[in-house]
C-alpha cells in the first residue's frame, strides 16, 4: 500500500525509478553524506538503484511494514529534495527509528523539520506508535536543533562509524514519547 503525505510544501511519497538521478545528486554530495550511519561515499546511481528495488520490496511484503521510506519532493514543481525515513518499527513495542537527509541546495529553509514532523505525525496519529528512537553524530548541531524543536530528548550516546568517510564518532541517541509530542501539539494549538 503506498502512503503519501502532504504538508504545506511537500509531498512525502514512494520512491520511485524517476527518483535514481537526483538522489544519485543529493546523496552524492559529502557534505550531506558524512551525518548518516549507512551511505556510502561515493553514492552511485546502482547504489540508488538498489535502494529504489529495496524500499519496493518493503512495500510489496504484506502485512504490517517494518518501514515507510518517503522521497521528500518539493510542491508544487514536484522536485525530490531529499528522503525521510520511519523504520525499524517493532508492532508490538509501539517503537521505530529512522531519520533524515535534506540535498545541500534545499537545507536551510524548514524542509527537513517540516518533513520530519509529518513523519512523527503519521507515526503516532495513524499508525499508534509510542516512541520514536533517533539520532545524530557528534557535530551535526542542525539535526539536534531540529530535534529539539520537535520535542526530542537526548538519552544516550554510543560510538558509531560513519559509512561515508569512515570516521569514528559519537552518535547521540534522542527519543520522543507520543504523549511529549501530544502535549507539545496541543500547547501550539493553544496559543493560535
Amino acid at each position: 500500500m503506498e502512503i503519501r503525505l502532504e504538508t504545506p510544501r511537500l509531498t512525502l511519497r514512494p520512491w520511485g525509478e524517476e527518483d535514481i538521478e537526483q538522489l544519485t545528486l543529493g546523496l552524492n554530495d559529502l557534505a550531506v553524506a558524512k551525518w548518516l550511519a549507512f551511505v556510502p561515499h561515493p553514492y552511485s546511481t546502482s547504489h540508488a538503484r538498489n535502494w529504489i528495488e529495496r524500499c519496493r520490496g518493503i512495500l510489496n511484503a504484506g502485512g504490517r511494514p517494518v518501514a515507510y521510506e518517503f522521497a521528500v519532493e518539493l510542491r508544487p514543481e514536484c522536485r525530490l529534495i531529499g528522503g525521510v525515513s520511519l523504520n525499524k518499527i517493532d508492532w508490538q513495542a509501539g517503537t521505530a527509528g529512522g531519520g533524515i537527509w535534506i540535498a545541500r541546495h534545499s537545507q536551510g529553509r524548514g524542509y527537513g523539520r517540516e518533513a520530519f514532523d509529518a513523519k512523527i505525525r503519521f507515526a503516532f496519529c495513524e499508525l499508534g506508535l509510542t516512541k520514536l528512537v533517533n539520532g545524530y553524530f557528534d557535530g551535526n548541531g542542525n539535526s539536534w536543533a531540529m530535534q529539539r524543536k520537535l520535542g526530542y530528548r537526548r538519552v544516550a550516546e554510543l560510538p558509531s562509524r560513519c559509512m561515508a568517510d569512515g570516521r569514528q564518532t559519537i552518535e547521540h541517541v534522542t527519543t520522543l514519547l507520543r504523549g511529549d509530542w501530544t502535549g507539545r501539539e496541543d500547547q501550539a494549538s493553544n496559543r493560535t
